[in-house]
Protein backbone atom coordinates (compact mmCIF):
# COMPACT_ATOMS: atom_id res chain seq x y z
CA UNK A 1 0.00 0.00 0.00
CA UNK A 2 0.87 3.36 -0.41
CA UNK A 3 2.72 6.29 1.83
CA UNK A 4 -0.51 8.19 1.50
CA UNK A 5 -3.10 4.84 2.31
CA UNK A 6 -0.97 3.98 5.42
CA UNK A 7 -1.05 7.66 6.51
CA UNK A 8 -4.96 7.92 5.86
CA UNK A 9 -5.58 4.93 7.82
CA UNK A 10 -3.10 5.54 10.39
CA UNK A 11 -4.25 9.09 11.29
CA UNK A 12 -7.66 7.53 11.76
CA UNK A 13 -6.73 4.87 13.99
CA UNK A 14 -4.73 7.81 15.73
CA UNK A 15 -7.94 9.46 16.07
CA UNK A 16 -9.77 6.56 17.42
CA UNK A 17 -6.74 6.02 19.78
CA UNK A 18 -7.37 9.36 21.13
CA UNK A 19 -11.19 9.19 21.60
CA UNK A 20 -10.68 5.92 23.66
CA UNK A 21 -8.34 7.48 26.12
CA UNK A 22 -10.60 10.05 26.20
CA UNK A 23 -13.37 7.68 26.81
CA UNK A 24 -12.00 5.47 29.48
CA UNK A 25 -11.04 8.70 31.18
CA UNK A 26 -14.43 9.73 31.41
CA UNK A 27 -15.61 6.27 32.68
CA UNK A 28 -13.14 6.64 35.40
CA UNK A 29 -13.69 10.10 36.74
CA UNK A 30 -17.66 10.46 36.88
CA UNK A 31 -17.48 13.27 38.59
CA UNK A 32 -16.25 15.65 35.21
CA UNK A 33 -20.51 16.53 35.36
CA UNK A 34 -21.07 14.43 31.80
CA UNK A 35 -24.04 11.85 31.93
CA UNK A 36 -22.70 8.60 32.76
CA UNK A 37 -25.08 6.73 30.34
CA UNK A 38 -23.75 9.37 27.16
CA UNK A 39 -20.25 7.98 28.33
CA UNK A 40 -21.41 4.92 28.37
CA UNK A 41 -22.46 5.10 24.89
CA UNK A 42 -19.62 6.88 23.67
CA UNK A 43 -17.23 4.02 25.02
CA UNK A 44 -19.68 1.04 23.02
CA UNK A 45 -19.44 3.13 19.79
CA UNK A 46 -15.54 3.52 19.99
CA UNK A 47 -15.02 -0.11 20.55
CA UNK A 48 -17.33 -0.74 17.66
CA UNK A 49 -14.89 1.65 14.91
CA UNK A 50 -12.31 0.17 16.01
CA UNK A 51 -13.77 -3.50 14.91
CA UNK A 52 -15.17 -1.63 12.01
CA UNK A 53 -11.96 0.13 11.00
CA UNK A 54 -9.55 -2.97 11.72
CA UNK A 55 -11.88 -4.93 9.43
CA UNK A 56 -11.81 -2.40 6.76
CA UNK A 57 -7.69 -1.85 7.02
CA UNK A 58 -7.14 -5.80 6.97
CA UNK A 59 -9.24 -6.27 3.49
CA UNK A 60 -7.36 -3.10 2.16
CA UNK A 61 -4.34 -5.52 2.47
CA UNK A 62 -5.50 -8.35 1.20
CA UNK A 63 -6.58 -7.35 -2.02
CA UNK A 64 -10.02 -5.75 -3.71
CA UNK A 65 -11.70 -9.03 -4.78
CA UNK A 66 -11.89 -9.68 -0.82
CA UNK A 67 -12.80 -5.94 -0.26
CA UNK A 68 -16.24 -6.81 -2.62
CA UNK A 69 -16.72 -9.78 -0.65
CA UNK A 70 -16.61 -8.15 2.23
CA UNK A 71 -19.15 -5.13 1.25
CA UNK A 72 -21.06 -8.43 -0.34
CA UNK A 73 -21.85 -10.00 3.16
CA UNK A 74 -22.80 -6.50 4.79
CA UNK A 75 -25.15 -6.59 1.94
CA UNK A 76 -26.76 -9.53 2.56
CA UNK A 77 -26.83 -8.38 6.84
CA UNK A 78 -28.44 -5.48 5.89
CA UNK A 79 -31.17 -6.92 3.21
CA UNK A 80 -31.83 -9.25 6.38
CA UNK A 81 -32.57 -6.53 9.22
CA UNK A 82 -34.28 -4.27 6.29
CA UNK A 83 -36.98 -7.67 5.74
CA UNK A 84 -36.93 -8.73 8.99
CA UNK A 85 -38.62 -5.17 10.36
CA UNK A 86 -41.31 -5.48 7.59
CA UNK A 87 -43.90 -7.62 7.47
CA UNK A 88 -44.17 -10.71 4.62
CA UNK A 89 -46.45 -13.38 3.37
CA UNK A 90 -45.77 -16.44 2.07
CA UNK A 91 -46.51 -15.49 -1.17
CA UNK A 92 -43.33 -13.48 -0.50
CA UNK A 93 -40.49 -16.18 0.10
CA UNK A 94 -39.69 -16.79 -3.15
CA UNK A 95 -39.27 -13.89 -4.71
CA UNK A 96 -36.87 -12.92 -1.42
CA UNK A 97 -34.92 -16.58 -1.96
CA UNK A 98 -33.85 -15.05 -5.50
CA UNK A 99 -33.29 -11.61 -4.09
CA UNK A 100 -30.52 -12.97 -1.41
CA UNK A 101 -29.06 -16.18 -3.40
CA UNK A 102 -29.47 -15.03 -6.61
CA UNK A 103 -29.43 -11.38 -7.15
CA UNK A 104 -27.34 -9.52 -3.91
CA UNK A 105 -24.62 -11.86 -5.06
CA UNK A 106 -24.41 -11.24 -8.54
CA UNK A 107 -24.36 -7.67 -8.40
CA UNK A 108 -21.15 -7.99 -6.17
CA UNK A 109 -19.60 -10.57 -8.60
CA UNK A 110 -20.09 -8.13 -11.84
CA UNK A 111 -18.86 -5.49 -9.40
CA UNK A 112 -15.79 -7.49 -8.39
CA UNK A 113 -15.57 -8.70 -12.56
CA UNK A 114 -15.52 -4.72 -12.87
CA UNK A 115 -18.74 -5.24 -15.69
CA UNK A 116 -20.66 -1.45 -14.87
CA UNK A 117 -22.43 -1.82 -17.83
CA UNK A 118 -24.08 -4.60 -16.44
CA UNK A 119 -24.47 -4.14 -12.29
CA UNK A 120 -25.37 -0.58 -13.74
CA UNK A 121 -28.64 -2.36 -14.56
CA UNK A 122 -28.38 -5.34 -12.90
CA UNK A 123 -31.31 -4.85 -10.08
CA UNK A 124 -33.13 -1.54 -11.14
CA UNK A 125 -33.86 -3.21 -14.73
CA UNK A 126 -33.89 -7.26 -14.39
CA UNK A 127 -34.51 -7.23 -10.66
CA UNK A 128 -37.05 -4.80 -10.65
CA UNK A 129 -39.08 -6.55 -13.14
CA UNK A 130 -38.27 -10.14 -11.68
CA UNK A 131 -39.29 -9.64 -8.40
CA UNK A 132 -43.20 -8.63 -9.12
CA UNK A 133 -43.85 -11.31 -11.47
CA UNK A 134 -42.43 -13.57 -9.09
CA UNK A 135 -44.86 -12.52 -6.39
CA UNK A 136 -47.57 -12.11 -8.61
CA UNK A 137 -47.19 -15.76 -9.70
CA UNK A 138 -47.98 -17.05 -6.17
CA UNK A 139 -51.18 -15.92 -6.53
CA UNK A 140 -51.01 -13.89 -3.10
CA UNK A 141 -52.91 -10.68 -3.99
CA UNK A 142 -53.48 -9.11 -0.77
CA UNK A 143 -51.21 -5.51 -0.06
CA UNK A 144 -49.43 -6.90 -3.49
CA UNK A 145 -48.21 -3.51 -4.40
CA UNK A 146 -46.70 -2.83 -1.13
CA UNK A 147 -44.65 -5.97 -0.65
CA UNK A 148 -43.24 -5.65 -3.97
CA UNK A 149 -42.25 -1.84 -3.18
CA UNK A 150 -40.69 -2.83 -0.16
CA UNK A 151 -38.66 -6.07 -1.84
CA UNK A 152 -37.50 -4.13 -4.47
CA UNK A 153 -36.43 -0.61 -2.25
CA UNK A 154 -34.25 -3.59 -0.07
CA UNK A 155 -32.64 -4.45 -2.88
CA UNK A 156 -32.12 -0.82 -4.11
CA UNK A 157 -30.95 0.26 -0.65
CA UNK A 158 -29.23 -2.20 0.93
CA UNK A 159 -27.20 -4.04 -2.33
CA UNK A 160 -27.16 -2.07 -5.59
CA UNK A 161 -26.17 1.53 -4.05
CA UNK A 162 -23.36 0.02 -1.10
CA UNK A 163 -22.07 -2.05 -4.07
CA UNK A 164 -20.95 1.27 -5.62
CA UNK A 165 -18.55 2.21 -2.49
CA UNK A 166 -16.51 -1.16 -3.16
CA UNK A 167 -16.64 -0.20 -7.00
CA UNK A 168 -14.34 2.76 -6.53
CA UNK A 169 -11.56 0.79 -6.25
CA UNK A 170 -11.71 -0.02 -9.82
CA UNK A 171 -12.07 3.35 -10.91
CA UNK A 172 -8.24 4.45 -12.77
CA UNK A 173 -7.82 7.11 -9.98
CA UNK A 174 -3.99 7.69 -11.17
CA UNK A 175 -1.24 5.30 -11.87
CA UNK A 176 -0.59 4.66 -8.40
CA UNK A 177 -2.00 1.22 -6.85
CA UNK A 178 -2.82 2.55 -3.63
CA UNK A 179 -4.75 5.38 -4.61
CA UNK A 180 -8.24 2.97 -5.73
CA UNK A 181 -8.19 2.30 -1.95
CA UNK A 182 -7.79 5.83 -0.77
CA UNK A 183 -10.20 7.15 -2.82
CA UNK A 184 -12.62 4.15 -1.16
CA UNK A 185 -11.57 5.08 2.10
CA UNK A 186 -11.84 9.05 1.80
CA UNK A 187 -15.26 7.90 1.04
CA UNK A 188 -16.45 6.49 3.87
CA UNK A 189 -14.35 8.91 6.59
CA UNK A 190 -16.24 11.77 4.91
CA UNK A 191 -19.36 10.00 5.08
CA UNK A 192 -19.38 8.90 8.42
CA UNK A 193 -17.26 12.33 9.70
CA UNK A 194 -20.50 14.10 7.93
CA UNK A 195 -22.94 12.18 10.59
CA UNK A 196 -20.43 12.84 13.48
CA UNK A 197 -20.10 16.38 12.45
CA UNK A 198 -23.32 16.66 11.68
CA UNK A 199 -24.66 15.64 15.35
CA UNK A 200 -21.99 17.64 17.19
CA UNK A 201 -22.88 21.09 15.56
CA UNK A 202 -26.70 19.76 16.31
CA UNK A 203 -25.69 19.16 19.65
CA UNK A 204 -23.61 22.44 20.11
CA UNK A 205 -25.82 25.15 18.54
CA UNK A 206 -28.94 23.31 16.94
CA UNK A 207 -31.94 25.21 17.71
CA UNK A 208 -34.67 24.56 14.61
CA UNK A 209 -35.80 21.15 13.82
CA UNK A 210 -35.49 20.02 10.48
CA UNK A 211 -38.00 16.99 10.67
CA UNK A 212 -39.28 16.48 14.46
CA UNK A 213 -41.83 13.63 13.72
CA UNK A 214 -39.33 11.91 12.41
CA UNK A 215 -35.30 12.59 13.55
CA UNK A 216 -35.41 15.21 16.51
CA UNK A 217 -32.23 15.34 17.01
CA UNK A 218 -31.28 16.41 13.07
CA UNK A 219 -31.65 20.43 13.04
CA UNK A 220 -30.99 22.96 10.42
CA UNK A 221 -27.80 24.42 12.38
CA UNK A 222 -26.20 20.62 12.46
CA UNK A 223 -26.81 19.87 8.90
CA UNK A 224 -25.45 23.29 8.05
CA UNK A 225 -22.54 23.06 9.93
CA UNK A 226 -21.68 19.78 9.35
CA UNK A 227 -21.57 19.66 5.97
CA UNK A 228 -19.76 23.16 5.96
CA UNK A 229 -17.08 21.51 8.66
CA UNK A 230 -17.24 18.18 6.75
CA UNK A 231 -16.37 19.76 3.18
CA UNK A 232 -13.63 21.90 4.66
CA UNK A 233 -11.81 18.55 5.65
CA UNK A 234 -12.69 16.92 2.35
CA UNK A 235 -10.40 19.74 1.19
CA UNK A 236 -7.69 19.65 3.76
CA UNK A 237 -7.27 16.00 2.60
CA UNK A 238 -7.38 16.02 -0.91
CA UNK A 239 -3.51 15.11 -0.51
CA UNK A 240 -4.96 11.54 -0.15
CA UNK A 241 -6.87 11.03 -3.36
CA UNK A 242 -4.31 11.91 -6.15
CA UNK A 243 -5.58 13.12 -9.01
CA UNK A 244 -8.60 15.02 -7.74
CA UNK A 245 -7.35 18.96 -6.57
CA UNK A 246 -8.44 20.56 -3.26
CA UNK A 247 -12.18 22.01 -4.29
CA UNK A 248 -12.69 18.71 -6.21
CA UNK A 249 -12.05 16.77 -2.55
CA UNK A 250 -14.37 19.31 -1.24
CA UNK A 251 -16.89 18.48 -3.76
CA UNK A 252 -16.86 15.28 -2.77
CA UNK A 253 -16.86 15.64 0.64
CA UNK A 254 -20.13 18.13 0.35
CA UNK A 255 -22.14 15.84 -2.12
CA UNK A 256 -21.11 13.00 0.38
CA UNK A 257 -22.42 14.80 3.20
CA UNK A 258 -25.71 16.11 1.84
CA UNK A 259 -26.36 12.39 0.72
CA UNK A 260 -25.80 10.82 3.67
CA UNK A 261 -27.81 12.83 5.44
CA UNK A 262 -30.51 12.42 3.18
CA UNK A 263 -30.03 8.39 3.98
CA UNK A 264 -29.92 9.10 7.36
CA UNK A 265 -33.51 10.51 7.43
CA UNK A 266 -34.95 7.98 5.12
CA UNK A 267 -33.74 4.98 6.97
CA UNK A 268 -35.07 7.11 10.43
CA UNK A 269 -38.43 7.71 8.37
CA UNK A 270 -38.76 3.78 8.16
CA UNK A 271 -38.07 2.92 11.28
CA UNK A 272 -40.79 5.64 12.64
CA UNK A 273 -43.26 3.89 10.70
CA UNK A 274 -42.46 -0.17 11.29
CA UNK A 275 -42.06 1.11 15.40
CA UNK A 276 -38.73 0.04 15.73
CA UNK A 277 -35.34 2.10 17.56
CA UNK A 278 -33.14 -0.01 15.56
CA UNK A 279 -32.30 -2.78 12.65
CA UNK A 280 -30.92 -4.69 14.45
CA UNK A 281 -27.96 -6.02 17.43
CA UNK A 282 -25.12 -6.94 15.62
CA UNK A 283 -22.94 -4.29 16.20
CA UNK A 284 -22.59 -3.51 20.17
CA UNK A 285 -23.79 0.56 20.30
CA UNK A 286 -24.31 0.91 17.13
CA UNK A 287 -27.61 -1.28 16.73
CA UNK A 288 -27.64 -3.00 13.39
CA UNK A 289 -25.17 -3.19 10.00
CA UNK A 290 -28.29 -1.13 8.54
CA UNK A 291 -28.40 1.88 11.33
CA UNK A 292 -24.44 2.30 10.43
CA UNK A 293 -24.56 1.84 6.42
CA UNK A 294 -27.63 3.78 5.78
CA UNK A 295 -25.47 7.20 5.02
CA UNK A 296 -22.67 4.95 2.95
CA UNK A 297 -25.58 3.51 0.93
CA UNK A 298 -26.98 6.63 -0.21
CA UNK A 299 -24.01 8.67 -0.83
CA UNK A 300 -22.27 5.47 -2.59
CA UNK A 301 -23.53 5.87 -6.31
CA UNK A 302 -24.01 9.75 -6.60
CA UNK A 303 -19.51 9.94 -5.18
CA UNK A 304 -19.18 6.96 -7.67
CA UNK A 305 -20.62 8.36 -10.69
CA UNK A 306 -19.25 12.00 -9.92
CA UNK A 307 -15.32 10.72 -8.94
CA UNK A 308 -16.01 8.85 -11.97
CA UNK A 309 -17.08 12.31 -14.11
CA UNK A 310 -14.23 14.45 -12.86
CA UNK A 311 -11.47 11.27 -13.38
CA UNK A 312 -12.52 12.04 -17.40
CA UNK A 313 -12.49 14.91 -17.18
CA UNK A 314 -8.96 14.99 -15.49
CA UNK A 315 -7.99 12.37 -18.56
CA UNK A 316 -9.43 14.77 -21.09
Amino acid sequence: MEDRTLSLVGGVLGILTVATVAGQFLKRHPDTGLNAAAVRTFNLRVRAWWTMCAILATTFFIGRIPTVAMFGFISFVALREFITITPTRLGDHRALFWAFVLFTPLQYVLVGWYKPELFNVLIPVYAFLFVPTRVALSGDFKRYLERVAKIQTGLMICVYCLSFAPALLYLEASKNAGSNYQLLFFFILVVQMGDALQYIWGKLFGRRIIVASISPNRTWEGFLGGVASNTLLGAALWWAIPPFQPWQAAVLALVASVLGFAGGLTMSAIKRDRGVKDYGTLVEGHGGVLDRIDSICFAAPVFYHLAQSILKSLAS
